[in-house]
């Protein structure tokens, strides 16, 4: 095989709790997580010589060996000795620093890529464990679907799969640092915690309103003070016909869960007229 193309999907946060800060410096989470059908291309090439070369549409993504793909592509490389080289063309869709996994995404995409490129024959299970060595989202996204994750992320559930669900996206013009967010969090009774439980059950009775109704985020409470326009992007959608928004991750992303499909091509039209700067889709559960 010459060349592989491997779609990599984002992610929402139906549900994001921080339960403590680890001795580690990590915190343990327990998170509903979400694949959504927007996706970045990862097109992988042999090349003659023995290096790895990463090209980007989007020119504020490093293409050196900090990139999560280089480390995925040498990662096998290494291990597996594999001496032809590689050139990876990442086509970026999914928001950049937007609490959608996106750079994680791309990396376990490469490894799926190189894994069946090569017929290296490793299985989810031992690409997992791969992927949670360069990062904390990659086992989750190596799955996809629909998942309660926990511990650092690497524990992983599957749930029921929830297809179809509409969903608006919504990336306002700034870019939010995982580590402010997560280094000013206070875990105080002040916190109010999602009901994580309640949506596990609610997504395996496939109980729509159940999921809406439970939709939580415990870092808002960082990142909403410092960005307040995530809480105005969050009403708007309400406005026009969301059942519920919510932040993803550590944002700025917000989405929006939709059960008709006017109002939801509605809402895109009038929020891509109030934030003509925003990153805005309209897409669905993948």
């Amino acid at each position: 095989m010459h060349k592989i193309f491997v779609k990599a999907y984002g992610k929402i946060n139906l549900g994001l709790d921080v339960l403590r800060k680890r001795e580690d410096g990590y915190h343990d989470l327990s998170m509903i997580m979400q694949t959504v059908e927007i996706y970045d291309g990862i097109e992988i090439k042999r090349t003659k010589g023995s290096g790895i070369t990463i090209k980007c549409n989007v020119k504020t993504i490093p293409t050196d060996e900090s990139n999560l793909v280089y480390k995925a592509a040498k990662l096998l490389k290494d291990e597996f000795n594999i001496i032809d080289g590689l050139s990876i063309n990442i086509e970026k869709v999914i928001p950049v620093a937007a609490g959608m996994a996106g750079g994680s995404s791309d990396c376990a995409a490469t490894l799926k890529g190189i894994n069946k490129m090569f017929n290296i024959g490793l299985s989810d299970a031992q690409l997992r464990e791969r992927g949670k060595r360069l990062g904390a989202d990659v086992p989750y996204c190596i799955m996809g679907g629909t998942y309660l994750a926990e511990g650092i992320g690497e524990k992983l559930t599957p749930l029921k799969h929830l297809p179809g669900y509409k969903v608006l996206l919504l990336k306002p013009p700034i870019d939010v640092s995982t580590g402010f967010v997560y280094g000013n969090l206070k875990l105080d009774d002040s916190i109010n915690h999602p009901d994580i439980k309640g949506m596990v059950k609610a997504v395996e009775e496939e109980d729509y309103e159940g999921v809406c109704s439970r939709l939580g985020n415990v870092l808002e409470s960082v990142t909403i003070p410092a960005f307040p326009i995530i809480e105005e992007i969050k009403e708007d959608m309400k406005k026009l016909g969301a059942d519920n928004a919510l932040m993803s991750g550590s944002g700025p992303t917000v989405f929006g869960l939709f059960s008709d499909e006017e109002e939801i091509a509605n809402a895109y039209k009038v929020l891509n007229i109030k934030y003509p700067d925003a990153q805005i889709y309209v897409t669905k559960f993948a």
